[in-house]
C-alpha cells in the first residue's frame, strides 16, 4: 500500500469489493501481518500496479506467503484499459489469529497507515482501521529499531495520526523485548 515499500512503476488508486483486511498468523512468519478475506459486505482502498515486464513469477516470489487470487471483476479503478488484476491473500485454512507470541509490528502498521494517508488522507487512513479486523493482538512497539524491512520513518504528525487510531482502538502495546525474536520477520 505505501509506494515506498515498492518499485511499481504506475500504481493507481482502486476499490475492492468483496474483501476485508485482517491480521493473520501463519507458520512463515514469527509475526503476525495483513491478508484479505472474503466478505461481501466489504469495500476497501488499495493500490493496483503494472506488475513489471508482466513477471508474475518474480511477484508471486515477493509475495509467497499468499496465493494470487484474481480479482479484476472486483476492482473499480480509473483506467482507461481493463488490465489482469489478483489480490494476494493467505488461503483459507492456512493462517490463524495473532497471538501474544505472534503478534503485530508497530513498524508495520506505521508503513501501512502512512501508505493511507499518502492516497487517500484521513479518511483513507479511518477506513483501513474500520475494514481491518485482528485489533485485540497485542502490538510489539519496534519503531526504534524496526524489524520489518521495508519499514519507512514516519513524521511526528503520521506517528500521532497512528497513535490516536490505536489508542483508539484500545490495543495492547507491547515493549520492543517482548513477543517473537527480534529476527522474527522473514522475507
Amino acid at each position: 500500500m505505501n509506494r515506498k515499500t515498492h518499485g511499481f512503476e504506475g500504481a493507481e488508486v482502486a476499490l475492492l469489493d468483496g474483501w476485508r483486511r485482517i491480521w493473520r498468523y501463519t507458520t512463515l512468519r514469527e509475526v503476525a501481518y495483513l491478508t484479505v478475506v472474503p466478505d461481501p459486505d466489504c469495500r476497501i482502498d488499495g493500490l493496483i500496479a503494472p506488475v513489471p515486464d508482466q513477471d508474475w513469477e518474480a511477484l508471486d516470489y515477493r509475495e509467497r506467503a499468499y496465493a494470487r487470487v484474481p480479482a479484476a471483476h472486483q476492482v473499480t479503478h480509473g483506467l482507461a484499459h481493463a488490465p489482469q488484476i489478483a489480490v494476494y491473500a493467505i488461503p483459507a485454512g492456512q493462517h490463524e489469529a495473532p497471538t501474544q507470541t505472534h503478534s503485530l509490528l508497530l513498524s508495520y502498521i506505521d508503513v501501512v497507515v502512512q501508505g493511507y494517508l499518502t492516497e487517500f488522507g484521513t479518511g483513507g487512513v479511518e477506513r483501513f482501521f474500520a475494514t481491518t479486523h485482528g485489533w485485540d493482538a497485542p502490538i510489539i512497539d519496534d519503531r526504534s529499531a524496526p524489524r520489518y524491512p521495508r519499514h519507512c520513518t514516519l513524521g511526528p504528525d503520521e506517528i500521532a495520526l497512528v497513535d490516536d487510531h490505536l489508542a483508539r482502538l484500545n490495543v495492547s502495546i507491547l515493549p520492543p523485548d517482548e513477543g517473537p525474536n527480534p529476527t522474527a520477520w522473514r522475507e
